[in-house]
């Protein structure tokens, strides 16, 4: 294993150069800044507050700013070193599959928009108009972007069989999170902005539900015929939960922004409340086969603990599990249950505990050259 490698050491002057290093910077990392601006919002929506957790949140929101906007010039560095390379990313599975995760990371960047500047925070009517503007402009680029990606898969089968991942959610999940952040922008805007933002967010979350169905259909299918993935990526089987716990924050969300008196609503008073009682009900139906998902990803990582060396998956601990820690939140206030509210910040503490452990286990891979390395990242196969 030393002899192998010091072989993949060597190039031209002994040593991989950073350059050489960063045209192995993949879209995989930005499920990075999908799961750090996950933890965000969860740490928003967190039952149990204290003094400074919006500080706090401030702060893990910020810092996401940042790591976001050096992954995207990192990866415009890659660009320009290698841009066949790079070009290849787009269609060349595994790596393709991640480019979703940018997307994603659009995404929790304007949910924290919202709850930091507009439902915990001071933002003014620029902000509603702002962030208003930017779900459109996201919801167009999110579809496109499932659209393209699923496109590129079906027509590259025939001649390049593709075998199965769960980062195939990835490109859905882009568009899914559409419904989610309608869920959450939408009470802050006025009814006429409301109901077209809810109207939308319903038709997303819809199609992301119906995708991530086919998908966890074969998913489950795979594990039954093929068993368990291999032990560094086996966190990435965490990312079918999401499914299941974002379509009930984006139900429950958008129906509690229903304005009664406003268009359709006003025309059928009592759509309002049917619609609320349908969402509560629906997400417990989903909780528990969310639960279930969580269980066997837990049970397979578990299973591979000594055999698991650090690979960017690892970050799959944590974004879709913000999805279930913050269903379960929602779930407990509709009920106006204090028990299962204490669930939802336990399980907030729980995701602050990985997301320092992976982030800790990141940077130490990187350090040792076990990630952006030559032949050891998603783009190996190239």
């Amino acid at each position: 294993m030393d002899e192998e490698r010091n072989g993949e050491q060597k190039e031209g002057d002994g040593k991989v150069r950073i350059r050489d290093r960063l045209k192995h910077f993949t879209w995989a990392w930005f499920t990075s800044t999908m799961s750090t601006g996950g933890l965000a919002i969860a740490l928003a929506e967190t039952p149990h507050r204290f003094k400074g957790l919006y500080t706090i949140g401030v702060i893990v929101f910020t810092f996401n700013l940042i790591l976001f906007l050096a992954l995207c010039i990192l990866m415009l560095t890659r660009a320009i070193l290698d841009f066949p390379r790079f070009k290849r990313s787009f269609v060349h599975p595994p790596e393709s599959f991640f480019f979703g995760s940018f997307w994603l990371s659009i995404s929790v960047i304007l949910g924290g928009i919202q709850l930091y500047g507009l439902t915990q925070g001071p933002g003014g009517a620029w902000l509603v108009a702002a962030i208003r503007i930017l779900y459109w402009i996201y919801a167009a680029c999110s579809l496109l972007n499932a659209i393209q990606q699923y496109w590129v898969f079906i027509i590259r089968t025939p001649r390049h069989p593709i075998p199965f991942n769960p980062s195939w959610f990835l490109a859905g999940y882009s568009a899914m999170l559409t419904g989610t952040i309608a869920s959450l922008i939408a009470p802050s805007q006025l009814p006429e902005h409301r109901v077209p933002i809810i109207v939308s967010g319903c038709a997303y979350q819809g199609f992301g539900w119906l995708i991530s169905m086919v998908l966890i259909v074969m998913y489950i299918i795979r594990l039954m015929e093929c068993g368990l993935p291999p032990p560094p990526v086996r966190p990435g089987m965490f990312i079918p939960v999401g499914s299941a716990a974002y379509t009930i924050i984006a139900l429950i969300g958008q129906a509690r922004a229903i304005p009664p008196s406003y268009g359709y609503f006003a025309a059928h008073p009592s759509s309002a409340d049917t619609l609320q009682t349908l969402a509560l009900f629906v997400g417990i139906f989903l909780w528990i086969f969310s639960f279930w998902l969580f269980a066997i990803a837990v049970l397979a990582c578990v299973w591979a603990v000594p055999h698991m060396g650090f690979a960017l998956p690892w970050w799959a601990f944590i974004f879709p599990n913000v999805g279930f820690t913050v269903a379960t939140v929602m779930l407990g206030r509709e009920l106006e249950s204090d028990g299962v509210l204490w669930v939802g910040s336990v399980m907030t503490i729980g995701l602050v505990a990985i997301w320092c452990f992976t982030a800790g286990m990141c940077v130490r891979a990187v350090m040792r050259g076990e990630i952006v390395w030559p032949g050891r990242d998603e783009d190996k196969d190239m």
